[in-house]
């Protein structure tokens, strides 16, 4: 599959240098960090539903995964970590080339972090009361 010149992903000057690689993906820092450390992970492949990516380039970006997430709790600071995908323009994607949020975590970034991902959907992400 051709990259559209369009895709910032696709462009390897614009990603600057990886945190982490391996053959079928790699790892960059996010341009718009939500915290310290917020990375993102991109399959090499232009694909932009991650549910199309072929098994191998899943588990490879997996892989990733937890190699910055472990390195990223072994900060004293961090305290836990949030993955994360977003698939389609009604689930928050707005880059169209497959990727994963690893987000570091911190005792004290929000006064009550209990939920986590639920609050994709604010009105149904509190269920505890």
């Amino acid at each position: 599959m051709t990259s559209p010149i369009a895709c910032p992903f696709c462009s390897q000057e614009s990603c600057g240098s990886p945190l982490a690689e391996n053959e079928l993906a790699f790892a960059i820092p996010d341009a718009y960090p939500v915290s310290d450390g917020h990375a993102l992970i991109i399959p090499r492949a232009h694909v932009s539903d991650f549910l199309a990516l072929a098994p191998d380039v899943q588990s490879a970006m997996f892989e990733l995964v937890t190699i910055l997430a472990n390195k990223f709790i072994a900060t004293p600071s961090v305290t836990g970590c949030n993955i994360g995908v977003n698939i389609g323009q009604s689930a928050g994607q707005t880059i169209d080339h497959a990727h994963i949020h690893v987000i570091p975590r911190r005792d004290g970034d929000v006064d009550d972090p209990r939920g986590g991902v639920r609050w994709v959907l604010p009105s149904k992400a509190k269920y505890w009361d």
